[in-house]
């Protein structure tokens, strides 16, 4: 399970929860049942009373089913003369009476298919006025719920003394959100669940693309915030009447999450403590600073800056990155004090070793950061590189040059060394960034991040360079994708693939670096020795390193293949094999061919020719890098031609494919992906193009009045 959000630890102490389910989550667009969801529900709330649970049930959506089906009888037994005359709105009690009927049959028959009863109780208004009623009410609940029986709730419409279901709203409770209110607080219940057709509560209409999804509600902050847009398109009240629920039970100490009832285990992710939907709860304040600076306002200063960079000359961005490096050194005392604090902080909390391995600022390492810097800055200026210069027409020159994607979210684990080199190549790129490191890293980033952005000039800010601290902010900045122009992730599988799922976001990375080396039957074996060691060893938690060797069969024979496994296992390699080098090599078989070991161990397995090495390298490799050892040329070229990664190598470690190596000065990841930017991704993959027009006043009127030439003009004249 995922680690629980801080702000919902609270729900370990669920046992007995309220789920209110709305009229628009009962019902599909037509009026008719939503049977999928219905379903879906009913399964949650299924594997919660096996878990032990105690849920109770608000359900709505009686009086729109009622008046649906009330609606086809009507047509059903009208004449041709019957509907000419002007149509009558059907009476909502009477709705109401058929609608219910037809609920709790649909309740029950699922509920029976899944091996559970389920109880209808009607309430009304006037019923809460008995004390005697209310006393008779939680003894019936508690007995039921004893008997692991779903009480399923709703207001007693056909015979309630409203004046009409859907305006009146005086009362102790008012519609199913208030009854549900009021249930949770007689019952003595832990949670109350709201469900809606939104993900939760917003700071604007839903469909208004500027509006963003509040997950805490705080009273003090977002009342005056808010701006609602239009009620339920079937219930009484929308969120307006869901918020003023949730306000009053939160407050009455009963906290409750407003989330969608269209996405699927969206209840159990509420008890497994996951950040969805609103949460409303008496202590929020104390959780939500009512003062901060939000994650939109981040992106947006980020992008000002970011501005105010781009309009620097090219020498002053040159100085800004020299004075980052001097800034750098300058503190790497204090760095290296932080680093040996998260270090040893990693170290105790039992983190694996590849983990701290990438933790570790080694000495030197500041130095070399600032040498890298430096030589960032004494490249060519990226910004504003005329790329192509066309001319349109006579006296009419188009020019296509580089400019900045715009602002940058970074998220990346365990190497503080990262943030450095993403963030000079920010700086020389022009782009705003955001970033959030890993909680291990916590305190070598904080002074990363305070020595490069001290080290910025007045008139661009520290802004340009947002570093986040909570991970709850990363959902909200995912969402962003009017602000945030590129995500790149680098870290786990896991971290990659969870941010590829959760943003519209264009994102750039690789979730693997399964690299490939294959040792060739022509292989100068003195050579292969040095590259296969330095590839697995010369850092093994890099994603550049080897993690599969491949050999060429008859190297078997030769004792090519023992000579490579025994100098391997003198480094402390450990070894897994496939099916044909396990059985010769008699070492441990691999679970998967998919996999990267981030440490001291590697795949081997024997291949029969060139052909098979690329054939497996395409069906289990991450397309990342890979390489061939071999004195044949006509083989290195098949494979130097037909392996689809992002780096191929032919006689050289696989550890070269690094930003650095590359004389690209440094990297903000490896792309494995196909558009854009592939391999290392230094100055030049975050840059687009824009077009610059020059005329003389020009105009098209039906292209009467243009001769079009599209001359292509040299760029250096």
């Amino acid at each position: 399970m995922e680690e629980m959000d801080r702000t919902r630890a609270f729900v370990k102490d669920v046992k007995r929860l309220v789920i209110k389910v709305g009229t628009a989550v009962v019902t599909r667009n037509d009026g008719r049942l939503a049977l999928g969801r219905l379903g879906s529900l009913c399964e949650q709330v299924k594997d919660l009373n096996t878990q032990g649970y105690e849920v109770i049930l608000v359900t709505s959506g009686a009086v729109g089913l009622g008046r649906q089906r009330l609606r086809y009888r009507k047509l059903v037994n009208s004449s041709f003369a019957d509907l000419q005359k002007p149509q009558v709105e059907l009476d909502g009690k009477a709705c109401a009476a058929v609608g219910q009927n037809s609920l709790m049959a649909l309740y029950d028959s699922l509920f029976s298919q899944l091996d559970m009863s389920s109880a209808q109780l009607l309430v009304t208004d006037s019923d809460f006025r008995d004390k005697g009623f209310r006393r008779q009410l939680s003894e019936t609940v508690m007995s039921l719920l004893s008997l692991r029986v779903i009480p399923i709730f709703n207001e007693n419409d056909a015979i309630s003394t409203r004046k009409a279901p859907y305006e009146d709203s005086s009362g102790i409770f008012w519609d199913n959100d208030s009854l549900a209110a009021l249930l949770a607080l007689e019952l003595q219940a832990d949670l109350l669940v709201l469900l809606s057709d939104v993900e939760g509560l917003y700071s604007g209409p839903p469909s208004d693309p500027q509006s963003k999804l509040i997950h805490t509600y705080v009273k003090e902050k977002h009342l005056d915030e808010i701006t609602f847009g239009d009620k339920s398109r079937v219930g009484r009240g929308g969120m307006t009447a869901k918020v003023k629920a949730a306000v009053n039970a939160a407050y009455a100490s009963i906290p409750v999450v407003i989330t969608s009832g269209f996405a699927a285990e969206n209840i159990i992710k509420v008890l497994q403590g996951k950040r969805i939907g609103t949460l409303f709860h008496q202590d929020a304040h104390l959780w939500e600073p009512l003062k901060d600076v939000g994650a939109r306002e981040m992106a947006v200063a980020a992008r000002e800056s970011s501005r105010q960079l781009q309009a620097m000359s090219s020498e002053e961005r040159k100085k800004v990155l020299l004075d980052v490096a001097d800034a750098l050194e300058g503190n790497e005392k204090l760095i290296t004090a932080e680093n040996d604090a998260d270090v040893a902080a990693a170290e105790q909390a039992g983190y694996e070793k590849s983990l701290i391995s990438r933790l570790v600022l080694k000495p030197g390492k500041i130095s070399s950061l600032a040498k890298s810097i430096r030589m960032l800055a004494n490249m060519e200026d990226p910004i504003g590189r005329i790329l192509k210069r066309t001319q349109i027409a006579d006296g009419l020159m188009l020019e296509k040059t580089s400019c900045p994607l715009g602002v940058l979210l970074i998220v990346f684990e365990s190497r503080p060394d990262a943030l450095v080199q993403i963030a000079s190549l920010a700086i020389r790129s022009g782009n705003g960034l955001l970033l959030k490191g890993g909680k291990e890293a916590k305190r070598s980033n904080a002074i990363l991040h305070k020595v490069i952005t001290e080290a910025l000039p007045e008139g661009v800010g520290r802004k340009l360079i947002g570093l986040v601290t909570s991970r709850d902010e990363i959902p909200d900045l995912l969402n962003l994708d009017d602000v945030i122009d590129l995500v790149i992730p680098r870290g786990s599988n896991k971290l990659v693939s969870q941010i590829k799922s959760s943003t519209k976001i264009p994102v750039l990375g690789h979730a693997d670096g399964i690299c490939h080396l294959y040792v060739d039957k022509s292989a100068d074996m003195s050579m292969a020795k040095r590259i296969v060691l330095d590839a697995k060893v010369d850092y093994p938690a890099a994603c550049n390193a080897m993690e599969t060797l491949l050999v060429h069969k008859d190297l078997v024979q030769t004792g090519g293949l023992n000579d490579l496994i025994v100098d391997l296992r003198l480094e402390g390699v450990t070894l897994y094999g496939g099916p044909r080098a396990s059985a010769e090599l008699n070492i441990p078989e691999t679970h998967s061919f998919h996999h990267e070991y981030n440490s001291s161990a590697c795949t081997v397995e024997i291949v029969d020719d060139v052909q098979a090495a690329i054939d497996h390298i395409h069906e289990h490799g991450s397309a990342h890098t890979d390489c061939i050892i071999a004195e044949d040329h006509e083989v290195a070229e098949v494979f130097l031609r037909q392996v689809d990664s992002a780096a191929v190598f032919h006689n050289a470690s696989t550890r070269f494919c690094d930003g650095a190596r590359f004389g690209l000065g440094a990297e903000v990841g490896i792309s494995t992906s196909r558009i854009h930017a592939r391999g290392p991704v230094g100055v030049e993959g975050l840059l687009t193009t824009r077009w610059i027009l020059r005329g003389s006043g020009q105009v098209v009127d039906g292209d009467k009045g243009i001769v079009y030439t599209h001359k292509n003009i040299p760029v250096d004249s």
